[in-house]
């Protein structure tokens, strides 16, 4: 009998050692915790423990996602010398993203300059012009968002030096 009152306490030592998230569920001045998500009446805590660090999160609050590069141009979040640092930061990027771009271009209109070639048609072949058409076109694009994004970019650098 004793071994089977020891079988039945370390296998419930085990469940609960497995457990990594329980619930906290407050109501007025009554606090539960559970490991099933709290009735609607009450505020929820998610209580996760993960590698030997136990994390509160209040659950019934919504995390609202913030945009990067809007907290960038939110100048009350960082100190002004550290938002034109990262602006610029982020403008050299996008430049270094275009210019990869047009390596990019490069290579995939040699691609199909190649693909052209061993399929032995003419430079004027319909299908390699849209091919060399659509590959433009892609490339632009991209490019166009970037320099808008840059164009945004340097204007707010402008307004804030």
């Amino acid at each position: 009998m004793a071994r089977f009152a020891i079988s039945i306490l370390g296998i419930l030592m085990a469940h609960s050692v497995s457990a990594s998230t329980i619930f906290k569920c407050i109501k007025d001045d009554k606090i539960v915790f559970s490991q099933i998500v709290c009735p609607n009446e009450f505020k929820q805590h998610t209580i996760e423990y993960q590698l030997g660090v136990t994390t509160e999160t209040d659950s019934d609050k919504v995390a609202t996602k913030q945009d990067p590069l809007h907290t960038i141009l939110n100048d009350k979040t960082i100190s002004r010398e550290k938002l034109l640092m990262l602006i610029k930061g982020e403008i050299s990027r996008l430049h270094q993203e275009n210019s990869y771009h047009e390596v990019l271009r490069s290579s995939e209109l040699q691609k199909l300059e190649r693909k052209r070639y061993w399929q032995e048609k003419e430079k004027n072949d319909p299908e390699h012009i849209k091919g060399i058409k659509k590959i433009n076109e892609h490339f632009n694009s991209m490019n166009a968002i970037n320099d808008t994004t840059i164009k945004v970019l340097s204007e707010r650098y402008q307004q804030i030096e």
